[in-house]
């Protein structure tokens, strides 16, 4: 394939065969590597502005399958920002609490305040696919959630908050590779999960879910990318990449200093 789209058409269906997980455009390891650390530098600048500006907001949505590459994506695109200013929210399975309440109650309060990136390592999405794939509600129960997701980020784009959704595809050959990788390795053994083994005969249901996601939720207030991520150096170059795009189109800058700071003498 000789070159695919980051963000698919809007208003179109997405179908995830037409996208190539091993897909890097031509660029080579060190290439692409080298890149990435540039833009790194640029990113810790502009979050650098973004908190000191403290009017706007960035969330990162990372969606995947297991293996997929979120806790990778997270500590290699991420090393070079503030921790101060980042804050990294895992959803794990619902607690009791958060079931007694609609679907985005426990989502609501992880949205990034202003000055901060805020970063959902699986997310609301978790209520379309997972409880999709796996029946936990009906369908006429999960059908309206795209449209609630959409309403959800629409709020708060509205209210400053800048959304970039990745979907990290890679290949069912990959996530076998990944698994054994992690079997073969007793230091990432702890990693896997038994569990893990019935989802993956569930791919291509997953596949369909992922796709109506892709399809549904993808709007200019929130658009999805498809994140070619067989290769791992190439999708933290095409996170970091989007990730520099938005903070520069956001245009944050520090704030004016306050009046007279051009007489103020630093007593000894």
């Amino acid at each position: 394939m000789a070159d695919q789209p980051l963000i698919p058409p809007f208003g179109k269906k997405v179908h995830l065969e037409d996208y190539d997980p091993s897909f890097t455009n031509g660029m080579s390891k060190d290439d692409a590597k080298a890149r990435e650390k540039k833009l790194e530098a640029r990113m810790g600048e502009l979050q650098e502005m973004l908190y000191a500006q403290g009017t706007q907001s960035l969330l990162v949505v990372l969606q995947a399958m297991d293996a997929g590459g979120k806790d990778g994506a997270i500590k290699h695109v991420f090393d070079a920002v503030n921790p101060q200013g980042v804050g990294v929210t895992a959803f794990k399975q619902p607690t009791p609490e958060e079931l007694a309440h609609d679907f985005l109650w426990r989502v609501h309060p992880h949205v990034p305040p202003k000055g901060y990136i805020g970063i959902f390592n699986r997310s609301h999405y978790e209520d379309v696919l997972v409880v999709r794939v796996n029946q936990l509600v009906p369908q006429e129960v999960w059908e309206k959630r795209y449209e609630h997701i959409n309403a959800f980020e629409r709020l708060i784009a509205e209210r400053g908050t800048r959304i970039l959704k990745f979907f990290l595809h890679i290949s069912r050959d990959e996530q076998k590779r990944r698994f054994q990788e992690r079997l073969d390795d007793p230091s990432k053994q702890w990693k896997f999960a038994m569990g893990d083994l019935p989802i993956r005969e569930q791919w291509d249901d997953y596949m369909k879910a992922y796709e109506a996601v892709l399809t549904r939720c993808h709007t200019e207030a929130a658009p999805w990318h498809v994140v070619p991520a067989n290769k791992k150096w190439y999708r933290d170059l095409v996170i970091t990449q989007s990730i520099v795009q938005a903070l520069e189109e956001m245009e944050v800058r520090y704030p004016d200093p306050e009046p007279g700071l051009e007489s103020v003498v630093i007593p000894d």
